[in-house]
């Protein structure tokens, strides 16, 4: 379980059973020797010791000589700002951007604009929908696909850019637990047929890469494939998760626009993530939601600068490209041993409560979900909120939990599942501390009921 043992290959981490995974230029040229365990414990100390933090999926993670070089990259911001803002601001950005088209395959560096988050990248994309509709380019009721496990923030902006605009959204609806990629493609097939019905026009399909809550990798590559074949417009896929966590090229994926955090898998500061827009005509109009000065001159420009704030979380990426160098095998090495790692937790829990994973472990990534015991009574939203709260503030374990309402007919089955991540910095006695918590908790007749006395 060591962050330098040799990881043993496992396939289909972007979901597609034939994916090519090319070979991608290193982070960076300079050479370091490899962490120790010692040294990679020492950049998370700051995290708090008696937390099990088996949620990476929701923040990320940064280390200390990342928010080192952060701090460094603000004071000499504030110290002579004239000086930073004219002479340092946009070759930094630049150099940013250089290294993220090198990462993730994209052939032209205007392609790739940075942005504060992936929520941002969505905004921009919808919001030139949204005119689409306005000017007349796009039918009223015209169609949005996006699948039912979108991420809460970008169904809310598509509410808010394309419902409002007149588009008809249109969810497909994936099961869960899942057991196959085909279940998914299947359900997306289906979805597409409802979109084209009286001779509607699909415009928009937004895909996620990796969805959060229930957390599985999607076959992007596929039902990518598909929109083409079926005519839709645009693809855009939400990938919040997908840097640091699974395999991550434009040119193999062919999406329209693709988003990825950085600051969620790959050590970056809070908060960035870059937005690929793959040349076309269509990219032009592309515009940040914050007008600054810089309206006009290509989106990425307009990304650089909305106004006076801290940049420092877009500066510090050549940093953290030599800090992911010195781990074994770099991005790929983490990636794999992460991932074989979540498994095995995750196999491990399931085991111990004689439960069941929410996903074959071909479609994880670096996240995994595991069924809780029945018997904790989890039977809504709320609970699942309740009872988080409580592996905190009493165990001192940090799990998401989603609640998966019984069908009709099902009995005694579960209806709870934790998604448990794993970072460089977990141990196995993280895990091993939310099992006895879950197990106390089951021994002492525990059930989510008592969390409302």
């Amino acid at each position: 379980m060591g962050s330098q043992s040799h990881p043993h290959p496992h396939p289909h981490l972007n979901g597609d059973s034939n994916t090519h995974i090319p070979k991608k230029p290193k982070l960076s040229s300079l050479s370091s020797s490899l962490f120790t365990e010692a040294e990679i414990q020492n950049e998370f100390n700051h995290h708090d010791p008696t937390v099990a933090r088996i949620n990476n999926g929701s923040f990320g993670c940064c280390p200390l000589s990342i928010i080192q070089s952060q701090q460094e990259l603000q004071l000499e911001f504030l110290r002579q700002p004239d000086h930073f803002y004219f002479s340092e601001l946009k070759p930094g950005i630049l150099k940013s951007r250089i290294l993220l088209q090198r990462l993730i395959n994209a052939h032209h560096l205007d392609e790739i604009s940075i942005v504060d988050n992936a929520t941002t990248a969505a905004a921009i994309v919808l919001q030139n929908i949204a005119w689409s509709f306005a000017e007349g380019k796009f039918n009223h009721g015209d169609v949005a696909i996006m699948l039912h496990y979108a991420y809460g923030a970008v169904k809310k902006s598509i509410e808010a850019y394309v419902t409002r605009a007149g588009g008809h959204v249109i969810e497909v609806h994936l099961p869960f637990p899942v057991n196959s990629k085909d279940e998914i493609v299947f359900e997306f097939r289906k979805a597409l047929e409802r979109g084209k019905e009286n001779g509607k026009k699909v415009r928009l399909a937004v895909i996620d890469h990796i969805t959060s809550m229930p957390s599985v990798v999607i076959p992007v590559k596929e039902l990518v494939r598909i929109c083409r074949e079926e005519g839709v417009d645009q693809v855009f896929v939400d990938a919040a998760h997908g840097i640091g966590c699974t395999d991550v090229d434009m040119q193999d994926i062919g999406a329209d626009f693709y988003t990825s955090n950085l600051h969620k898998w790959l050590f970056c500061p809070p908060s960035i993530a870059f937005l690929y827009c793959r040349k076309s005509p269509g990219c032009i109009d592309l515009h940040h939601p914050v007008v600054s000065n810089e309206y006009g001159n290509g989106l990425a420009v307009e990304s650089a600068w909305i106004g006076t704030r801290d940049y420092s979380a877009q500066l510090v990426v050549p940093k953290v490209f030599d800090f992911v160098n010195r781990f074994e095998g770099g991005i790929e090495g983490i990636k794999k041993r992460n991932h074989e790692n979540v498994v095995e937790m995750g196999q491990m829990l399931a085991k111990a409560w004689e439960t069941n994973l929410g996903c074959p472990p071909e479609m994880c990534a670096s996240m995994i979900m595991v069924g809780l015991p029945a018997c904790l009574g989890i039977s809504s939203d709320l609970d699942t909120l309740k009872l988080r709260t409580h592996l905190r503030e009493k165990f001192g374990v940090e799990v998401p939990i989603y609640y998966r309402a019984p069908k009709d007919g099902e009995v005694d089955v579960v209806t709870g599942y934790a998604r448990i991540s794993y970072q460089v910095y977990n141990k196995v006695e993280d895990y091993h501390k939310f099992q006895d918590a879950i197990n106390q908790l089951v021994g002492d007749g525990f059930t989510c009921a008592l969390l409302y006395n």
